[in-house]
């Protein structure tokens, strides 16, 4: 076996260089930005020649656009924002295919790269969000109903809300969009390195490693990575759903009349 052993992938492995590498004005546009584009581009694609010309029985694509738009409207939507829910169904249904578009280049042949696994484009989601549901809470509540409900429990004694109140304000306006973002970028990110993991360490036993046990065991680190890309794929349906139903769920509190 090679002295230097197996190097394990790591967090450097998702630096990834600029595609024009060298030219200053474009050194922020990387694969993962380049993947945002094309994300957008395929999910505005699918539901602009899904809905060109509807029909009463719809063809594959419309039926597949209907069902996903369903099951945002009834699942997400309704369910977590109440009566004012239908104005905002369209971004949720952008959002979330969007968010399943981006999560499944993670295991997409050629790409096979997350582009939530960088930490920047998790936190622009995320602030997105941020921003929508203080603005519709803004304009609904007025500014000091809006904070009052966002830091002042009713039915709670004044002592208690001396230590509450702050405690409520920093987990509404900061920690919301800071554990939102996290919590998908974590989870990309954890997952792909297990997958670098089994298919370079399988890699590795099956043509560097010296050794015949390792050789002959190189196999079931290829069948492990196979069957981690299929729960990964899993992984990446869930928090594309987990993180909508929480933006739903954000606006809703926001649009409340109290908690």
């Amino acid at each position: 076996m090679p002295a230097e052993g197996f190097k394990a992938p790591g967090v450097e492995d998702f630096n990834i260089p600029p595609i024009f590498e060298g030219v200053p004005v474009l050194e922020w546009f990387d694969k993962p930005a380049l993947q945002l584009i094309l994300g957008a581009l395929i999910v505005y694609g699918f539901f602009a020649i899904a809905t060109k010309a509807p029909a009463i029985v719809p063809g594959r694509m419309q039926f597949l656009a209907e069902k996903f738009q369903g099951l945002v409207r009834d699942q997400i939507a309704r369910d977590n924002i109440g009566p004012e829910f239908r104005k905002y169904v369209p971004y949720l249904v952008a959002l979330f295919a969007f968010l399943l578009v981006n999560n499944v280049f993670g295991i997409f042949p050629f790409i096979q790269f997350p582009t939530f696994s960088h930490p920047g484009m998790a936190y622009a989601l995320a602030a997105v969000t941020w921003v929508i549901f203080n603005y519709v809470g803004l304009r609904k509540q007025g500014f000091v109903g809006y904070i009052k409900l966002q830091t002042w429990p009713p039915g709670v004694p004044w002592a208690v809300r001396i230590i509450l109140t702050p405690i409520e304000f920093i987990s509404n306006f900061i920690l919301r969009p800071v554990t939102l973002s996290l919590r998908l970028f974590g989870n990309m990110l954890a997952g792909h390195l297990l997958l670098l993991v089994f298919i370079f360490g399988g890699e590795y036993m099956l043509t560097v490693a010296d050794d015949l046990v390792l050789n002959v065991l190189s196999p079931f680190a290829f069948l492990f990575a196979i069957v981690m890309t299929f729960f990964e794929a899993f992984i990446q349906v869930v928090q594309a759903y987990i993180f909508t139903i929480l933006t739903a769920s954000y606006i809703g509190a926001s649009l409340a009349d109290e908690h």
